[in-house]
């Protein structure tokens, strides 16, 4: 079967993705609605310094993983990534479970990307009806996704460049203001640290709060590793990508984030709306508003727009290539394994589309608890996968060497192991398990609660035993650890 799946491969998938459509990829994954709306209420609820360190915390956890990615996919780009590292480096199950998990987790999103961007057009257009955007842009997503690989990558290159533009504009606007040359930010400076309980408002439990909503604003990221499968030149780009992702997290979330906190007193009531619905509320709305850019709604609502289009142009990317890698291992039904003469695997992006239909119809119908439980798995999912990359990685490299090979040889080494991929599973592990743990604190534990937030890792665990016992797999040995010659 090995054997079957590189020839399959190799005429397949088209190798159009360019070094700067994987470096904006990357980008345009980690920036959406949670850096433009819900930064705000971070600060608010851990304050100015829980916000920052939180934010650095986990971006420093994000750079590991890429770093660990970044191995991987350079050694061995294939299109499903991590959900084929997993099942070679760890075990068949789990890799089976981490690739159907991060196709619904994708699914998912485009269906909550399409509820909100029925909310961002409401702003221009109040009285048409939702589902008319809905149905627009699915289908718009769609078309940039069935002409070629080619259509997505430069879609999501200039949909990316409009959010990496803004944040630069928003940065240098801050400074401005904070220094005294641009008006409207009269009680910016660092004594807005030192309001109520600043700089670290409700302590440690408010971080670990927070953490979550910090950790969906990166996720994303991974992206690279999808889009390994489709790059030109995947040695020399992805360590490339892999290298600017630092950078990125801390120019875009880190000083963004410092810039909010010294012009914005976390006390502030607008800060508390974490909600896409009032986009007035965004703290990228309020700083350009104090500057006296009086237009900053409307242009900060087109922004926002694109944020969730680019979103959900790239979940239906990911998801519809690792359903097709999926079936290209057999671990999915085979017809999703077919591609089209431009090298788009259709049929795996029509059952995509379906998903993101369903799930935009049960909210559609007010069936919000269905839609809630259907975002809470989609987030905890986001998590796994991040927790599969640490886990692959950490085994790849141990079997990689305990067979005699050289890391020298690697295409991309990452400098951290093994560091790196145990904080991050560390950190990935604290941050899944404690997002709800105030539920257990009270006297009558509200179980409801309890099954919407982790109803991901049951579901999970149920997948990836299933299939144990079913083709009675076992974790693979590091001696047995299969290592294809890379060919440069």
């Amino acid at each position: 079967m090995h054997n079957d799946t590189k020839t399959t491969q190799q005429p397949g998938l088209r190798r159009a993705l360019k070094a700067r459509h994987l470096t904006m990829i990357a980008i345009g994954g980690s920036i959406g609605t949670g850096l433009f709306v819900a930064s705000g209420a971070t600060i608010s609820q851990a304050g100015p310094g829980g916000a920052l360190l939180s934010y650095a915390l986990i971006g420093l956890m994000v750079y590991f993983l890429m770093t660990s990615l970044g191995e991987l996919a350079a050694f061995m780009p294939v299109s499903g990534s991590f959900a084929t590292y997993g099942a070679k480096y760890v075990e068949e199950g789990f890799g089976f479970a981490l690739g159907w998990n991060y196709w619904y987790n994708w699914a998912v999103t485009i269906a909550v990307d399409l509820v909100a961007s029925q909310l961002v057009m409401n702003y221009w257009f109040p009285d048409t009806p939702g589902w008319i955007w809905s149905a627009l842009f699915l289908g718009l997503m769609f078309l940039l996704n069935v002409i070629s690989v080619k259509g997505f990558g430069e879609a999501e290159y200039w949909f990316s460049l409009i959010k990496v533009v803004t944040v630069v504009i928003f940065i240098a606007v801050g400074v401005l203001m904070i220094t005294g040359i641009l008006r409207g930010a009269e009680h910016a400076g660092w004594h807005n640290w030192t309001v109520g309980e600043a700089p670290f408002a409700g302590g440690f439990a408010a971080m670990i709060g927070v953490a979550m909503i910090v950790g969906f604003s990166f996720q994303g990221t991974e992206l690279i590793g999808i889009a390994a499968g489709e790059s030109e030149d995947p040695a020399k780009n992805i360590p490339r990508a892999v290298r600017q992702v630092f950078w990125r997290i801390l120019l875009f979330y880190i000083f963004a984030i410092l810039i909010i906190s010294l012009i914005l007193p976390y006390t502030d009531p607008q800060l508390l709306h974490n909600d896409v619905t009032d986009i007035s509320v965004s703290p990228f709305t309020l700083v350009f508003k104090n500057a006296g850019l009086l237009s900053a709604a409307a242009v900060m609502n087109a922004v926002i727009l694109t944020a969730v289009l680019s979103a959900g142009n790239s979940g239906m990317y990911a998801s519809t290539r690792m359903l097709y890698n999926l079936a290209l291992e057999g671990k999915a039904p085979r017809l999703f394994a077919r591609l089209s003469k431009g090298g788009v695997p259709r049929n795996a992006l029509i059952a995509t589309t379906v998903v993101a239909t369903l799930c935009f119809l049960s909210s559609k119908f007010g069936n919000q608890e269905v839609y809630l439980w259907l975002l809470n798995t989609s987030g905890m999912t986001g998590f796994i996968a991040w927790l599969g990359i640490a886990i692959s990685h950490y085994r790849f490299r141990r079997g990689y060497v305990a067979q005699g090979n050289n890391v020298a040889d690697l295409p991309y080494r990452s400098g951290f192991f093994p560091l790196g991929p145990i904080f991050a599973f560390v950190l990935c592990l604290m941050i899944t398990l404690g997002q709800n743990y105030q539920a257990f604190l009270n006297d009558t534990i509200d179980w409801y609660s309890v099954a919407a937030t982790y109803i991901g890792i049951p579901l999970f665990l149920l997948i990836w035993l299933a299939y144990r016992l079913v083709r009675r797999t076992r974790i693979v040995k590091y001696s047995e650890m299969e290592f294809p010659a890379f060919k440069e």
